[in-house]
């Protein structure tokens, strides 16, 4: 999975340039964004913006408008000029409007639509897309709902789906998944939950609105080290048996230590 970012990635309004060097220091990566967070009079200063920015492009990904719309061109013609080569798709629902993206570019598609959801397999399957994220508020508005959620905080099922189809979708890719943003600020028990989820699950990232939000999943992807330890001592096992053994009075095969691996590289990124 060509995905070398850390887990915490934090979007930032690309009208307000005065917060992208904090928004990037107190994150893994920065989401600089063209879309919904910028009013439509203020998407041209954005831009300027986008352009005048001089951050770490290693640790940038710039959220363009979705491909249907007229700023679509106009943000790709903006980020041609910037040494800003990753970028996520708002609204992504045609793999064939990614052909816009030339073999330098990085694409993260954000499969929020029912139709994006449901060609998320197509999607995830273009040569330029190294990441499929997923989001339940737009998805939830253009099937025609009233929440995502239900008051308790809880993802109703339409959303749950969504988030499978899409995590199921990059795997089957070999491409990586990002979880879509915890809206609730305060809710820290509640993000620290749906991180802890998500990591579990196999996503390989979250989405945030706030910097308060960022220890909170970091430490969520963060194994501990009683856990590195095991899968240290499991894969050094390993290299010693055949096929299925025993360790620790468990069965290990191939699947557990898949697991063991993904543990040290996400202790690494950590």
């Amino acid at each position: 999975m060509d995905f070398h970012m850390g887990p915490a990635l934090l979007f930032c309004p690309a009208d307000r340039p005065e917060r992208f060097a904090g928004a990037l220091a107190k994150a893994d990566a920065v989401i600089l964004d063209l879309e919904d967070a910028v009013l439509p009079a203020a998407k041209a200063q954005a831009r300027q913006n986008l352009m005048d920015a001089d951050l770490d492009p290693a640790r940038v990904i710039v959220r363009v408008n979705d491909p249907a719309s007229v700023a679509f061109p106009l943000d790709l013609e903006a980020i041609s000029r910037t040494p800003y080569r990753t970028v996520m798709v708002a609204k992504a629902e045609d793999a064939a409007t990614l052909d816009a993206f030339g073999d330098e570019y990085r694409v993260i598609a954000l499969c929020e639509t029912a139709r994006g959801v449901l060609n998320a397999g197509e999607i995830a399957a273009h040569p330029r897309v190294t990441a499929l994220m997923w989001g339940a508020e737009d998805l939830v508005a253009s099937i025609g709902g009233l929440a995502s959620r239900f008051p308790d905080g809880r993802y109703r099922d339409v959303a749950r789906h969504a988030r499978a189809s899409v995590l199921i979708a990059a795997a089957a890719h070999g491409k990586a998944a990002i979880d879509a943003v915890h809206l609730d600020i305060d809710d820290e028990q509640g993000l620290a939950d749906e991180a802890a989820d998500a990591v579990a699950s196999g996503f390989r990232a979250t989405a945030c609105i706030h910097p308060k939000q960022v220890p909170a999943i970091r430490a969520a992807y963060r194994p501990d080290a009683a856990t590195i330890e095991w899968a240290r001592a499991v894969l050094s096992a390993a290299e010693h048996e055949r096929g299925v053994f025993r360790f620790e009075g468990r069965m290990v095969d191939e699947p557990v230590l898949r697991h063991a691996r993904a543990v040290i590289e996400r202790g690494q990124v950590g």
